[in-house]
């Protein structure tokens, strides 16, 4: 009748790692971020389902669910993710459901969101273009018939 959530938390040998809670529910996990290196260049497009975390250089596209630009992180090109957090650079696009900068942050381009905040400090050159999923409205055919009295 009742679906119970469990948490585990799992442990790394690496130390370095952060641990990153588990929840079952019976169909879905939490995984752990994907993590790209201060001392990596990817030159290419990126894309996948999870968690991104970025500290080193990317020059091209970016399609994730879930962003996070570290401080040491750079990035030429398309972002596109339900959620992005910046704390690094950024020049080009970025379509977001939620975009927060931090005060380190540094972007330099056009954000299109449904919800941008940012933290003092930030520098943002760019147009903020906010878009609002519209609500599903049914049209209901409304029929008039005439009577006869």
């Amino acid at each position: 009748m009742f679906n119970k959530r469990t948490v585990k938390t799992g442990y790394t040998d690496n130390s370095s790692a952060m641990a990153l809670p588990v929840l079952t529910d019976g169909k879905k996990s939490l995984k752990a971020a994907s993590m790209i290196g201060d001392d990596m260049v990817i030159e290419g497009n990126v894309s996948g389902t999870g968690e991104l975390h970025l500290d080193g250089i990317v020059r091209g596209e970016i399609k994730i669910e879930h962003l996070t630009i570290g401080e040491t992180g750079h990035v030429e090109g398309a972002v596109t993710a339900d959620t992005i957090e910046i704390r690094g650079r950024l020049v080009g696009t970025i379509f977001g459901k939620s975009v927060r900068l931090y005060g380190t942050a540094n972007v330099d381009g056009d954000i299109t969101h449904e919800q941008l905040s940012m933290e003092p400090g930030a520098f943002f050159q760019g147009r903020s273009v906010k878009f609002q999923r519209q609500a599903l409205t049914e049209s209901v055919p409304v029929t008039v018939e005439k009577a006869d009295i």
